[in-house]
């Protein structure tokens, strides 16, 4: 048997709703209603003239006042203003969108969807989430129109009668309850206001003053000087540091967004401010967190997006993601890169000036997004011990003679920490070999970033094996002691230590260090990882393998003593000593049995 039929609305349960599951946070009525109030006064921009009532840009403007004896919030607007049939249209039907019938009406006449900040019908509702009773007094700017009063005591009944108004615009009148007691606080609205407000096209006053500025973002960046834009961070983030530079957006296709984006200071720090771009649409602000908007690298930007393309939800307290938003990600991506791009061909010096600044932005955009990435190579830099700096391909050049392996491989070699290295570079440096500086957090997954996106490019820690095995080369090493003395040597050291380590001897040059600690790459790169992200490392202390350099004159000489054990120790603290891990008692005997050798 078919059987059909309507959904029953029950009218009496959508204002528990409207109070207690559509919009998130309380405070919002207040964005809702001055919003309204600046969309009435646009509106009244465009349709006055075509109703033969001039209109006064300085005479549109919104009025929030609280008066505590009366426990009342006025939003007083000078807008266009109702009649009563307008009145029971966009009031008394609930989720009918006034912003789009005006839109769909005056099309011709060239209103923008852009210049309306209303969509969905129901910011007026939001009133009802603090308030017990609602008045509306308004008057219509067409010639000959009789104010009215609207009035609800959050039910679905509700009364329309004549009243007194000499001018056009509407008065929203909130008898707070209980519900809605901290708003009544005028440090509370105006704190509001400000944050949701501040930037709207159309005056805003609370308690007679203009709490709203100009959007600078909204102007042709030609207008523009390096002060406004300075000056402009500094509204948004008075205890900030003036930034290195910014980006003006403005592009209306495929998507309608306009913005500036600040480029901080982020000096040697990896954990950094974020949410930090305030996200607005139509000048009305909405959030800061943009994880659906933006790329998380992005996220470490400072400034302000506007874009009435990005989709919202009903009460705009939380994004939708679609393909429009993905749009815009990448749209803002690129014009990231080509800001960068710009810079470093405009005045490479100046670009490698603020690089210590801006290294860590590009090394984690690059890490993270893999069409920043491709971009990014061509201006991001590597820095060497030496503190030059190289594009990808220069250091490829730079290096390749000297640090291409037996394979075919280039190896690149850094230090994370290159005053307490030092013992393993200058080995490295007296064979020719250029050392990169890796000591920003960032820069454990860098590495392996840059191995994956480049070919035939091995990147070595220099601490991760012997100076001669680093890069592996097709010559033999000299050996100046027989394979059983290298046998030999190897026990010794192993009678000493026993199983705590594992020992290699190795035909090092004569120079270089006796005896060397070196742990494997993987490891060191996971520790430091995990490091980064406040756990411990999985693989323990990591003892390593202690390098043994059968070709230093000492060894040699270890084999014919007697009794090579406190030699043997001290060679191993040595090796210690030089990774920064010889400590307490350890250190205390080092030092006890180099002090006793010079007497």
């Amino acid at each position: 048997m078919e059987q059909k039929g309507t959904i029953s609305i029950h009218t009496e349960n959508i204002f528990p709703i409207i109070k207690r599951a559509l919009y998130a946070d309380t405070e919002v009525f207040i964005r809702e209603l001055a919003s309204n109030g600046v969309d009435a006064c646009r509106k009244a921009k465009q349709v006055g003239p075509l109703e033969g009532v001039a209109q006064d840009d300085d005479k549109l403007e919104v009025n929030v006042t609280v008066d505590k004896d009366a426990r009342t919030i006025t939003f007083s607007d000078t807008g266009i203003g109702m009649t009563a049939d307008e009145v029971e249209k966009y009031i008394t039907q609930i989720a009918f969108s006034g912003a789009s019938e005006f839109l769909e009406k005056f099309a011709a006449q060239g209103a923008k969807r852009e210049d309306i900040i209303g969509a969905f019908g129901l910011g007026f509702y939001s009133a009802f989430m603090v308030a017990d009773k609602v008045e509306i007094v308004t008057r219509s700017l067409r010639p000959g129109s009789q104010a009215v009063r609207w009035v609800c005591e959050g039910q679905t009944d509700y009364t329309i009668t004549e009243a007194e108004r000499e001018t056009q615009g509407t008065d929203v009148i909130l008898h707070i309850g209980t519900e809605g007691e901290e708003f009544l606080d005028e440090y509370r609205v105006r704190t509001v206001l400000t944050r949701y407000c501040r930037f709207l096209p159309v005056t805003v006053k609370f308690g007679g003053e203009a709490i709203n500025q100009k959007a600078v973002w909204t102007r042709n960046p030609a207008e523009l000087t390096d002060e406004d834009y300075l000056e402009f961070h500094r509204t948004l983030y008075p205890m900030a540091e003036d930034p290195l530079f910014w980006i003006h957006l403005n592009v209306d296709h495929p998507f309608t967004l306009t913005g500036i984006l600040y480029f901080p200071k982020m000096t040697g720090k990896f954990e950094v401010e974020r949410e930090k771009i305030q996200l607005y649409s139509r000048q009305v602000f909405i959030t800061e967190n943009l994880k659906d908007v933006v790329p998380d690298f992005l996220s470490l930007l400072h400034g302000v997006i506007d874009s009435p393309d990005i989709p919202l939800n009903v009460s705009r307290s939380a994004l939708q993601s679609d393909q429009a938003v993905k749009k815009i990600g990448g749209y803002i991506t690129r014009k990231v890169a080509d800001k960068l791009q710009e810079l470093y061909n405009q005045d490479r010096t100046a670009y490698e000036a603020k690089w210590e600044a801006v290294g860590f932005f590009v090394k984690y955009g690059m890490v993270a997004e893999p069409k920043f990435a491709e971009r990014a190579k061509n201006f991001a830099l590597l820095k060497n011990t030496e503190e030059k700096l190289f594009t990808l391909e220069e250091y490829r050049e730079k290096t390749a003679p000297a640090q291409t392996d037996k394979d075919g491989n280039l190896v690149w070699l850094y230090t994370a920490d290159a005053a307490r290295q030092a013992a393993f570079m200058t080995p490295l440096t007296a064979r020719g070999y250029d050392v990169l500086d890796m000591s920003h957090p960032i820069d454990s997954h860098y590495v392996s970033h840059l191995e994956q996106s480049q070919e035939k490019l091995k990147i070595k820690r220099i601490d991760s094996a012997s100076a001669e095995d680093i890069i592996p080369k097709d010559q033999a090493a000299i050996a100046a002691l027989s394979d059983d003395e290298k046998t030999r040597l190897a026990e010794l050291f192993k009678k000493e230590l026993g199983d705590k380590i594992t020992v290699q001897t190795a035909d090092l040059q004569s120079t270089d260090l006796p005896t060397a600690l070196v742990q494997d790459e993987f490891m060191l790169r996971m520790a430091e990882m995990m490091r980064i992200q406040g756990q411990k490392s999985p693989f323990g202390d990591m003892p390593g393998t202690l390098v043994v350099n059968a070709n230093h004159p000492v060894m040699a000489k270890l084999l014919t003593q007697a009794e090579a054990g406190p030699a043997v120790r001290q060679l191993y603290h040595l090796a210690l000593l030089a990774q920064g891990k010889l400590e307490g008692q350890p250190l205390a005997d080092f030092i006890a049995h180099t002090a006793n050798s010079l007497v």
